[in-house]
């Protein structure tokens, strides 16, 4: 059996759209309608007119799926596949936070759970973060749950104060200031790009900071030929292969060797062929947060439409 072939075969069958997030093991590309970041691929998941949704992601990424999609089947190839962030605050702990903060909106990273969505005001990306908190007109937002993302969105708009939750990627937070200096060293032509959801502190030593999307499209744009990457192993695979396939000339080389999410590499090529086989690990959504988590989802693309909330 032809695995790539089986799965194609399986997908037209059944109607079903693959998206695949770019910190997925990269072989996964081939068989992926999509591949890109939370935005593009939430943007995705809410103007497919599959019937089923194979989401080779994490956890939360498949719930948002279903928030936009809600009858639609959403499948999770690996049911391993969770979010260590979103795994660090819940509901409950979510309204004690808003308790010592009251009439404070919360504006809640994409990177958790349907039940923390519920009791947020919008959702937002690493994409899209600072336009979220700067269109709210708010003097302060609390931000969950990544303390980083939050605190480079208030470095980088001024005039908002950011309460962040403790929460942080530990995938990123790997990455630490003497690794950027070392790489200067090392590379010293190279330009240094890093995913905010790393340490404030390795941030400010880069040459640019910005979404898994915004790192992809700097390089690709770029006259620089070597690039240092302060971000998943997934987008250097990516790139790697595309400047190869595409003949840019250009060098990508990841940070460190342990910049890996273990959590992104559980799916695989056999696991997307059973989820399509069997329609196996649906991923559904509680009755008790679902619309309000939807809600959240849905004010992250009404704000970035109109510039406006309802």
């Amino acid at each position: 059996m032809n695995i790539l072939d089986e799965i194609l075969k399986l997908k037209k069958e059944k109607n079903a759209v693959i998206l695949a997030h770019c910190y997925q093991p990269v072989e996964i590309d081939e068989v992926a309608d999509y591949v890109g970041d939370s935005l593009y691929l939430s943007k995705k998941a809410s103007e497919t007119n599959a019937d089923i949704i194979v989401f080779a992601g994490v956890h939360f990424m498949a719930q948002s799926a279903k928030l936009l999609n809600p009858e639609k089947k959403v499948l999770l190839p690996n049911m391993n596949s969770g979010c260590f962030m979103a795994d660090m605050i819940n509901a409950e702990q979510l309204r004690e936070f808003k308790n010592l903060h009251k009439g404070v909106p919360v504006v809640c990273y994409i990177n958790s759970t349907a039940e923390v969505k519920a009791e947020s005001d919008i959702c937002c990306t690493s994409s899209n973060a600072l336009e979220i908190i700067k269109n709210l007109n708010s003097k302060e937002v609390l931000f969950v749950p990544d303390t980083y993302l939050g605190k480079w969105a208030e470095y980088k708009l001024g005039n908002v104060k950011v309460t962040t939750y403790n929460g942080f990627c530990p995938t990123h937070l790997r990455i630490r200031p003497e690794d950027i200096q070392n790489a200067r060293n090392k590379y010293p032509n190279a330009k240094i790009l890093t995913h905010p959801e790393c340490h404030w502190e390795v941030c400010k030593l880069s040459d640019f900071v910005g979404s898994t999307k915004e790192i992809i499209e700097y390089s690709k744009q770029s006259k620089d030929k070597q690039f240092v990457i302060a971000t998943e192993k997934g987008v250097v695979d990516r790139l790697s292969r595309d400047s190869k396939l595409y003949n840019w000339g250009k060098e990508f080389i990841l940070i460190k060797d342990d910049i890996v999410c273990q959590n992104m590499k559980w799916n695989s090529l056999e696991d997307i062929y059973n989820a399509l086989k069997y329609e196996q690990h649906e991923v559904t959504v509680d009755s008790s947060v679902f619309e309000k988590a939807k809600l959240c989802v849905d004010r992250m693309f009404e704000l970035l439409k109109t510039g406006n909330l309802k």
